[in-house]
Order: structure tokens, then sequence, then C-alpha cells
């Protein structure tokens, strides 16, 4: 096994790119479309421009189109998505259907013929591989059976058209490589959108529940502001009560408790303040040896043994660090990596200057693979296929890297000289991540 198989999300099998996303509506719109340039092309090239067409058999393949569309508008509801297959079936015929009038109309002489383009496209864009791979295969053998026979291309006076052979052959030579060329533009552009707009979900959602726990923060402190007034009034309306009740009858002793208990919320409220304040002051500042033993401490007892190094060569004393959550989640990434490809040891290097920070995650599995270690760090970069709890989408390594750099640092990834071992190196200017001196 190789490092190019790091990926710490096992389970991601859920963010696959979901194909099936045509609405009926869309399909049923641009067949529409169709019908009506169709319709207008017929009737313009045979009434307007003299050019003798079978314009009845064109005519019934038009209608025969608006018929499926018709039906389609009133059984199936306009806001339902597509199956795959249904996709695959409307945009078939539709291929099917200008195929056959492309041969009533000329076949592969027909200039019209790059129409065919247009299904073709739709379907890579939104079907899977197999399903789009039948509307291009549709279209292919309609090309083919139009080398086989077609109706000769109208022209002026009746006369026939002959073109020569070579050259109609260079037509669907031509036609054959721009819809292939395409189709594979318009899937990977596709494809690509998809992919990242999956990365960029996981990322959010990986930084969502750190806001969250950043938010009970500031929901306690507001809780403690918004509860001190209403106890406030509760204490000195106790307070009045106890003044004019007499005392030593159960009301004034109802009265006293009342007075007691609020002064002690109160107290609480005050000590729960300065608790979170001072959380906060501590938990906004972690030094730089606890901040890389917080996110080693996880991984250990994994089998490789993971130790910390801090370098004594170091720039005066250690930096202490804001504690940001994209930092600590990249280095643990980094580290749970090593971990899952390490022989027997993990070492994660830190080390400092006046101007940057340092850290290096060095383990002794074999590496990263040539071919890979050209674009680690993009998305679904993996070799994993199959493993039970291990198949994912290579996600980890990409999200990792970008939260480090959302956080200012830049990541580098290599491998380590003999005996080997992959290295990912870290480094951020210590004015984005060194936190404030400590007040007092």
């Amino acid at each position: 096994m190789s490092e190019s198989d790091w990926d710490p999300y096992g389970g991601d099998a859920h963010l696959t790119p979901v194909f099936g996303r045509l609405r009926l509506r869309t399909l049923v719109m641009l067949r529409w479309l169709a019908v009506g340039g169709q319709s207008v092309t017929i009737l313009i090239v045979h009434f307007l421009a003299g050019f003798e067409l079978p314009i009845g058999l064109c005519l019934g393949l038009i209608a025969l189109s608006a018929l499926v569309n018709t039906w389609l508008t009133l059984a199936v509801p306009p806001q339902k998505f597509a199956r795959d297959w249904e996709a695959f079936a409307q945009l078939g015929f539709d291929v099917l259907q200008m195929c056959a009038l492309l041969m009533l109309t000329g076949g592969l002489q027909n200039p019209f013929i790059v129409m065919l383009a247009a299904p073709i496209i739709i379907a890579v864009a939104a079907l899977p591989p197999r399903w789009s791979a039948g509307v291009a295969g549709i279209a292919l053998a309609g090309t083919g059976a139009m080398w086989l026979w077609s109706l000769p291309l109208p022209w002026y006076g009746g006369a026939v058209l002959d073109l020569p052979g070579m050259y109609v052959f260079g037509l669907w030579a031509a036609i054959f490589i721009a819809v292939a060329f395409t189709a594979v533009y318009s899937w990977r552009v596709s494809h690509e959108g998809k992919r990242m707009a999956t990365a960029l979900a996981a990322t959010q959602s990986v930084l969502s529940r750190e806001q969250r726990l950043s938010a009970l923060g500031a929901l306690s402190a507001a809780a403690a502001h918004e509860l001190g007034t209403p106890l406030a009034t509760i204490q000195l309306t106790a307070k009045e009560m106890l003044r004019e009740i007499e005392a030593g009858t159960p009301l004034s002793e109802d009265a006293e408790l009342l007075v007691t208990q609020a002064r002690r919320c109160r107290d609480i409220l005050k000590r729960l303040g300065e608790v979170q304040e001072a959380s906060d002051e501590r938990h906004d500042r972690i030094e730089f040896a606890a901040a890389l033993e917080e996110a080693s401490v996880p991984l250990r007892g994994l089998g490789p043994v993971v130790t910390v190094e801090l370098s004594d060569a170091g720039d005066g004393d250690p930096p202490v660090l804001r504690r940001i959550p994209e930092l600590l989640y990249g280095i643990g990434n980094f580290i749970e990596n090593s971990v899952d490809f390490a022989v027997s040891r993990v070492v994660v290097e830190g080390r400092w200057d006046r101007s940057n920070i340092y850290v290096r995650v060095v383990d002794d599995g074999p590496g990263f693979t040539s071919d890979i270690l050209s674009k680690i760090g993009e998305p679904y970069v993996t070799t994993r296929s199959g493993t039970p709890g291990q198949g994912g989408l290579g996600l980890g390594v990409f999200i990792a890297k970008t939260m480090i750099e959302k956080s200012g640092g830049v990541v580098r990834f290599d491998n380590a000289p003999s005996p080997g071992g992959a290295v990912v190196a870290i480094r951020w200017p210590r004015k984005r991540v060194e936190a404030p001196p400590a007040l007092g």
C-alpha cells in the first residue's frame, strides 16, 4: 500500500457526485424548442427557398415529437426529476427523430447534422457515463445509417447535388470528431464542477462543527448577561415582600428563601462569567508544543508510535499560537494519514524562527508514488477502491490542505531520503498564527 491512498474519510461514499438531476420540465422545454426550430426550418426551406422536400414525412416526424411532448406534459409532473433511464429514453428518442429527419433531407450532406451534438452534450452533462455513452452510440449508429442510405440533398431546379464520396467521408469524420470532442469537453467541465461542489460541501461541514462549538461560549456569556436583569428584579421584589411581612411567619420564611436563592443565582452567573472569561483566554492561546500534542494524542495507540519533537534550535522561546480550528484539524489530518501508512513510527517535528513557524509530519512508510506526488492536494486523489471501511474519494488531504491555506499556511508534499517515507511540510508566517501577548 502506498501513500497515494491517503484518505481519512472511509465513510464518504455519500459524497459521490450525484447524477440524474434533469427535471422533466427541462427536457420537455428543450424538445418544444427543437420542434419549433425544425418546423420553421422545413417550412422555410420548402416554401420560401423552393427546395423539394418530402414535406409530409418531415412534418410527420416533427408531429411525433410534439405528440410525445404533449403526452409527457399531461401525464408526468413537470417538477419531477427524471431518473437516469427516463432521461436516456427521451434523449435517445430525440437523437433517433433527428437522424430520421436528416435521412429525409440529405443525410450526412445536410449542414444541420451538427445539431446531433445537442442531445449528446445534455446527456454527458447530466447522466452517468454508461447512459450518456448509450446516447452517443445511438447518434453514431444513426450517422452510420445515413452513410448507407439517405435521400439526396435538395438542390435548385430539382437537380441532385452529388458530392464526392471522399468529401462525404470527410464530413462524417468531422461530425464524429466534433461531437466526440464536444461531449468529452462537456463531461469534463460538468464532472469537475460536481466534484468541486462536493469537496466544498465537505469542507463547509467540517468548519460548521467548529463554528458551533465556538458559538457555545458566546451563547453562555449572552445568557449570563440577559438573566442578570430579571434576577435583580426578583431579588428586589423579594426584599420588599420581606419588609412588609411579619417576621416569623411562613410567608416571611418563603420571602427570605426567595431573596437567598436570587442572590445565589446572581453569584452563580457572576462566577460563570468570570470562569468563561478566564476559560476563553486560556482556550484561545495554546503553546506550540501543546498544539502538536493535541493534534497527535487521538492518533496514539493505533499502531505506529507517534512522537512530537520540538527543535531546540529555534530563535527565542517557543511561540504561543492562537487556537485556530483549521490549523489543528489540518495537522491532525496529516498525522492520521501518516499513521495509516507508517510501518512503525510517525514523527511530528516543530521548529520556528523570527518570521515563520514550521511543522513536518514524517513517517517510515513507502512514500508517495511519482504520479500521485504531482497532484496530491487536489480533490479525489486516491487509489483506494473497494476495501471495506477504507474506500473513499480522496477528500481528506484536499480538505486539510485547504484549511491550512485558509489559516495562512503553505503545504508541501515530498518523500524523505533513504530509507524513505512521506513528508508533509507546513509553514506559517508567525503574524498569522501567533497569539498576542497575554494581558497582565
